[in-house]
């Protein structure tokens, strides 16, 4: 494509296409200059853009940001569930689907785990950050919750109490996120994935049997 055909896509892309293209300059500026760094000039440098278009679609800097952290949200909310209810009934599948969906390359993408911990760290001060990461946490942690409830009933496993279960899973997440983006080398998708198929196998083992089942998993 010529200079002057980029310059005709990009005078008549539609609302919803420059705004999707400052959200994503904007993921890029936060990973690049953390969120408070992150100002209306470093995502007109990222989206090759002025700072005229910016404030024409969001207004403000602020606007900008929450609508930055509504699509992240959306975006992971929308494939954990898409990926329970294609799991089926069946707990064990529901579970691992939902382990599969946090270390899918969209979601452990480094510019997106930056975002949602430069969030989460704003979170006690900023109410609508706050809002807004507690619903994404709340319904994964409902969904997880009622999956290992019910493995807990279907294995009679007695010694283990599932929220401690759920919390613990989720806190596993979270930290090999967080490993994945300050040493990406030392820890990666595939090594995250078998890290937390691993644990599932010592908490229901009748259902996670066998370390041949979770590399077969992940």
């Amino acid at each position: 494509m010529s200079v002057k055909e980029k310059s005709t896509v990009s005078r008549t892309a539609s609302k919803e296409e420059r705004r999707s293209q400052l959200i994503e300059a904007t993921i890029r500026s936060i990973a690049s200059h953390g969120l408070s760094d992150t100002t209306m000039a470093t995502v007109a440098r990222e989206a090759g853009l002025s700072q005229g278009i910016i404030n024409l679609h969001f207004e403000t800097k602020e606007k900008l940001l929450l609508c930055t952290l509504e699509r992240v949200v959306d975006e992971y909310q929308n494939r954990w569930e898409a990926a329970l209810e294609a799991a089926g009934p069946n707990p064990a599948e529901g579970l691992a689907a939902l382990v599969r969906v946090d270390f899918h390359p969209s979601v452990c993408d480094r510019n997106k785990l930056a975002v949602w911990f430069s969030f989460w760290g704003e979170s006690r001060a900023r109410p609508t950050y706050r809002t807004l990461c507690a619903a994404r946490d709340q319904g994964y942690d409902r969904a997880l919750l009622r999956l290992c409830q019910t493995l807990v009933q279907e294995g009679g496993y007695r010694t283990i109490d599932p929220p401690t279960a759920a919390r613990g899973l989720a806190a596993l997440t979270e930290g090999l996120w967080l490993d994945m983006l300050l040493s990406p080398r030392a820890m990666s998708r595939k090594h995250a994935l078998h890290v937390s198929m691993s644990y599932l196998s010592h908490l229901f083992p009748k259902h996670f049997q066998n370390a041949e089942e979770v590399r077969a998993a992940s």
